[in-house]
């Protein structure tokens, strides 16, 4: 297609008279069979390049987003402009999913949604496996970098699943990268330097500050702060705090202080999220007060202020975070509310996911004892319980496993199918002819069923009759969508194939330790960057383009004809630097209380059979990290759990060495 034809398709499928920056050029790439990375700031676009783009191609355009939200913001912009989408999903109901695949297999739909998990799900990739893809697009694609902020071991496969479907178009989309993670980004889909699309990191329009506050003046600076802000009219922001706690805390006081509020955070029922969400956008709650969990596809014009309470994870934390201000182009203010008195927190949710060396070993032992003709089988969530490693860590350690060549993932199933017929068994088979309806009677004659529901024994059919899971699965999802069963899957088992070789590997659980720690080193790292990053005395804007290799403002600074490195809108241009410090000091548990704590925990220990208690646990339980042998002892009833969590880790570390 011609710059001049696309733009005609533009207003008539979308009502746009102009393409924003960037998203022509990323278009026109895809149009000509071209992979390409398109690297945009937070609300500039990005979504635009795959919708446009999969009106043009001929087969369905498969889209892997990492937030449920996300998706259903896309889903209804796609509705509105007449573009056929859907997404596969766990609040989907079965009719609902049957109703998508049956649209997909017709030609109907243009568009699908899943999370990258739904690729484990084998009745999805068997679905997939069997429909022409034209172009897969990640979105967050940064998750796929070690390097980022926000690595999801799962998006490593994401290469490999492109080859297995044989997809020939790839679209890569984020907001965030600094070089590092855009060279492994390219790098793993092979999209060459000249097919990454980026746009102008720099927001002319966000003016941004930093203020040295106490914690104890925090919460009265932020209503002064948010009254300042709605002094001439009503006006939108957000507060992001660290804990949900601390939402709940902060959205009480700023109500009561009259302002028009409300708390969101993870712990809220869905429905409540949804209706605060809608609240938002539609201006009848002035200001959210939130964790993280508020943000992703939140694409709200008219934000005016982004106030940090907390400090943000990181500084691609905070990029994001600020981006959703001022989208409507309008100015907008970003304020950090800082000081160290929540260092803690932000370093402890690192700890917590660097796993033990005996967790390790326990998992390696595991692969060890448990493999059966080369194959070995695993649940997570009993894996992660009985090894102690969170579930995310271990499936990042999976993952590095396989990339060792320990491990080669083969498949994932469901151990459980759950069967119940929508009239009786001889009415469904009526519908079949006889060498047909015998068949099914094999199939049938494996189902154990209790009452209504029954559960498929696949092993004994195999074994009996010699029918395939694949063909035993086609014909269960065959019959689910014909109506005449309501099926339901469970348990989903992952079996990876072993090399028996490469599992011996000499001091294979210290390699995998050594791998841990680093990148817990690393991600302390990045707080002490963003603690540096906030006390800089040269301009802030300048140092977050220079910290994601915006070559834009890099070469040509700020104005071109004068080439200055000061945007003039921050608080370091303004001659305001912060100087970050601690404003409470926390008492300690006396060394009496602390071996106390330390004996009953102990005790619980070995109640469950568990004497090898390293440091490192004990100094967890006392911060107060969650782990998943807390959650079976039921640590949060136990005496002294949490009761350093206003403590660095390092600092509880050395008193429990001491003691």
């Amino acid at each position: 297609m011609e710059s001049a034809e696309i733009k005609a398709s533009l207003m008539h499928i979308f009502g746009f008279k102009h393409f924003r920056s960037g998203q022509l050029e990323a278009i026109q790439q895809l149009l000509a069979g071209k992979s390409t990375l398109a690297i945009f700031p937070t609300g500039s676009g990005k979504s635009l390049c795959y919708q446009f783009s999969a009106t043009a191609l001929p087969h369905l355009t498969l889209v892997v987003s990492p937030l449920l939200a996300l998706m259903q913001d896309q889903l209804s912009f796609l509705a509105s402009h007449n573009i056929k989408a859907a997404s596969i999903d766990s609040t989907a109901s079965a009719d609902q999913t049957q109703q998508v695949m049956k649209d997909i297999r017709a030609g109907e739909t243009k568009i699908l949604m899943v999370s990258v998990e739904r690729f484990k799900n084998e009745r999805f990739r068997q679905f997939i496996a069997n429909v022409p893809i034209s172009m897969l697009v990640i979105d967050e694609a940064h998750c796929i970098s070690e390097w980022g902020h926000n690595f999801r071991p799962d998006y490593l496969k994401l290469p490999s699943y492109q080859q297995q479907l044989k997809i020939p178009l790839v679209l890569l989309l984020t907001a965030t990268a600094t070089a590092a993670v855009k060279s492994d980004m390219a790098e793993k889909f092979n999209i060459d330097n000249s097919a990454i699309v980026q746009t102008g990191f720099y927001r002319s329009n966000l003016d941004l500050s930093v203020v040295g506050v106490t914690s104890g003046e925090k919460t009265s600076y932020l209503i002064a702060l948010i009254k300042a802000q709605q002094s001439s009219a009503r006006a939108s922001g957000i507060v992001y705090v660290t804990l949900q706690k601390t939402a709940e805390q902060v959205a009480l006081e700023l109500a009561r202080s009259g302002l028009n509020c409300s708390a969101y955070h993870a712990g809220l029922g869905d429905d409540k999220r949804k209706i605060i969400q809608h609240s938002f956008m539609n201006s009848t709650i002035d200001i959210v007060v939130a964790t993280i969990a508020f943000g992703m596809g939140i694409d709200k014009a008219d934000v005016r202020f982004v106030i940090h309470y907390d400090l943000p994870k990181s500084i691609e934390n905070y990029s994001q975070e600020i981006g959703r201000a001022g989208r409507d182009g309008q100015q907008a203010n970003c304020y950090t509310l800082a000081n160290l008195d929540n260092i803690n927190t932000l370093e402890n949710f690192v700890y917590g996911d660097t796993p033990a060396l005996s967790s390790i070993q326990y998992l390696i032992d595991d692969i060890k004892h448990s493999t059966e003709n080369r194959q070995w089988e695993m649940q997570l969530y009993s894996l992660s319980l009985a090894s102690n490693i969170r579930q995310l860590t271990l499936k990042t350690l999976l993952v590095q496993l396989e990339l060792l060549g320990v491990l080669t993932a083969k498949y994932s199933y469901f151990a459980e199918f759950k069967i119940k017929f929508s009239s009786s068994e001889s009415a469904l088979l009526e519908n079949f002819n006889p060498q047909r309806q015998v068949f099914l009677r094999q199939l049938f004659s494996h189902i154990n069923f209790k009452r209504v529901w029954g559960t498929l024994n696949f092993a004994a059919l195999y074994e009996q009759h010699n029918i395939e899971r694949s063909k035993v699965i086609a014909t269960l999802e065959y019959l689910a969508e014909k109506n005449l069963i309501e099926l339901q899957t469970s348990q989903i088992t992952e079996v990876f194939q072993v090399n028996d070789a490469q599992l011996q590997i000499p001091d294979l659980a210290l390699r995998l330790s050594e791998y841990f720690n680093g990148k817990e080193r690393k991600e302390i790292q990045r707080i002490q960057a963003l603690v540096e990053f906030f006390e800089r005395d040269s301009c802030l804007s300048f140092n977050l383009a220079s910290y994601f290799d915006d070559r834009k403002v890099l070469e040509h600074g700020f104005e071109a004809s004068q080439g200055t490195q000061n945007c003039g809108h921050c608080s370091a241009c303004r001659g305001q630097v912060a100087k970050l410090e601690y404003s409470i000091v926390h008492p300690w548990p006396s060394t009496e209380q602390l071996h106390s704590y330390l004996q009953g925990f102990t005790a619980t220990l070995q109640g469950q059979g568990i004497s090898d208690v390293s440091q490192q646990l004990y100094c967890r339980f006392l911060a107060g990290i969650t782990l998943p042998i807390f959650t079976k002892i039921k640590a949060r009833k136990l005496a002294g759990f949490g009761s350093c969590d206003k403590q660095r880790y390092q600092q509880i570390l050395e008193r429990v060495a001491d003691l």
